[in-house]
């Protein structure tokens, strides 16, 4: 169940809390083809299956920017913010992949308010989503969104 926020001005009263978990997702072959088609990275270790069978990770993994570009999914399942006119992608802080993530496995995003402050063209909001790899202690990913609210 997401976090319900009023408002983007009520966004500050939520940091350094964990805003919710979202629902696991399992990176198929396809999702990380269709990621390789649209992104023109068609290196071996994400989509030749045979090939990376015998590689290093002993089958294909998913693009870490697959994994990555999950997060308004992974947001949007934990977070919900009402009255907003616009939600505007204003970058990345900091963004650390400390695992692959092998295809046929799930993901999850842990999403928590770290930072909001109020400035003249709205609120922003850095949300830190930790990737929990199923089956592993180590997260996929560790990232710092800047999400500016109108």
């Amino acid at each position: 169940m997401a976090t319900q926020i009023a408002n983007p001005a009520s966004i500050v009263d939520y940091v350094g809390k964990v805003l919710g978990t979202s629902e696991w997702i399992e990176i198929t072959q396809d999702r990380v083809n269709q990621f390789a088609d649209a992104t023109g990275d068609h290196q071996w270790i994400h989509i030749d299956v045979e090939r990376a069978a015998a590689g290093p990770f002993g089958g294909t993994i998913a693009h870490g920017y697959l994994t990555l570009s999950l997060a308004p999914l992974l947001l949007a399942e934990t977070v919900q913010i009402d009255n907003v006119a616009a939600a505007l992608n204003y970058g990345l802080n900091k963004v650390r992949f400390p695992a692959p993530v092998p295809v046929g496995k799930k993901i999850r995003g842990v999403v928590e308010l770290a930072a909001a402050q109020q400035k003249p063209a709205g609120v922003e909001a850095v949300f830190k989503i930790t990737y929990e790899l199923d089956g592993s202690d180590r997260p996929a990913c560790i990232a710092e969104w800047v999400v500016l609210y109108r």
